[in-house]
């Protein structure tokens, strides 16, 4: 079974580790998908500190993940449904602190079961805390 999941991931540490563990317990092989620097500063009002190149490096480093990707620029819903579609997930998982309505998905993606994982520690482990 496929597994998907996104984020920035700007600098792997215990709570992303904590998401791919998750998200790899669903099935068998993981695809994450690192998010674009343009994307990322539209959706966060700022670039990440890592490069989209450094940040999808890192990802595919980890043991986890069987295969991490850039997601497309501009990555509204349109192109999230459109690297879904490239994919073929099974599974689709959300982190704790993403905005997708998983309702949304279902509807688009009825035969993809979808998650929402937990959170790890968000207190210590948030990139947005790590990176100030």
């Amino acid at each position: 079974m496929i597994v998907i999941c996104f984020g920035t991931f700007d600098g792997l540490h215990k709570g992303h580790l904590n998401y791919f563990k998750q998200a790899k317990k669903l099935g068998d092989y993981l695809v994450v998908v690192v998010g674009r620097d343009k994307t990322v500063e539209k959706i966060k009002k700022h670039l990440p500190i890592k490069n989209e190149k450094q940040r999808l490096q890192e990802v595919n480093k980890c043991e986890l993940v069987d295969q991490a990707i850039l997601g497309y620029e501009h990555d509204d819903i349109t192109k999230k449904i459109k690297i879904i579609k490239k994919i073929k997930p099974d599974i689709i998982c959300l982190g704790y602190d993403q905005t997708e309505s998983e309702e949304k998905l279902q509807e688009l993606f009825p035969n993809i079961k979808i998650f929402r994982l937990k959170s790890y520690h968000p207190e210590k482990y948030k990139s947005s805390l790590l990176n100030c």
